[in-house]
């Protein structure tokens, strides 16, 4: 199974709004060298032995997939990593909440393709459960900041195809900004 990088980082958000929270923080920040993504939620969180169950691809918990015998998100993302010259960190804790901390080598040639940035940006900001999400990205000295709550505050819902039209143009200039650093 191959996964663009975008596929690790939608996965692990949708853990985060799925586990009741209700803040989470996606940060993305690139330079020359790799792409490192940050992801914390203030939901339910793990204990020590969940974080370990959490990293086995033959566990799961049966709850959020009912009948499903393996869980893959996590254990493939820490794969993916170890392969490219990575580097991922879990720290969680019961009832406070869970953060990720996970790095590519864009450089290394097993690093898998990034994939559509903007898209994935798009639909996690789209996930039903979290009152806020704020995304962070930055390159250099080149950075914005997107919040969920001002999304909705002026286009009234992020349901409807005009406004996703309008999401996706804006994430797409505030990207553009972004790239022209040239590090």
């Amino acid at each position: 199974m191959h996964y663009e990088i975008v596929d690790f980082v939608i996965d692990i958000v949708q853990n985060s709004c799925e586990a009741g929270a209700s803040l989470v923080e996606l940060n993305i920040d690139e330079d020359d060298e790799g792409i490192g993504f940050e992801i914390r939620d203030n939901g339910k969180g793990m204990d020590a032995i969940q974080q370990l169950r959490a990293l086995d691809p033959y566990v799961t918990d049966g709850v959020k997939h009912p009948g499903r015998k393996v869980g893959l998100g996590l254990p493939f993302l820490k794969q993916a990593l170890e392969q490219s010259g990575g580097n991922f960190k879990l720290e969680s804790e019961k009832g406070r909440g869970t953060k990720l901390f996970f790095r590519f080598n864009t450089r290394n040639l097993d690093c898998p393709p990034l994939g559509d940035l903007v898209g994935m940006i798009v639909t996690v900001l789209c996930m039903p459960g979290p009152a806020e999400m704020l995304i962070g990205r930055s390159r250099g000295r080149n950075s914005y900041l997107v919040r969920k709550s001002e999304l909705i505050a002026a286009l009234e819902n992020l349901e409807e195809v005009s406004n996703l039209v309008l999401l996706k143009e804006y994430v797409r200039s505030q990207e553009e900004g972004v790239r022209l650093w040239q590090g």
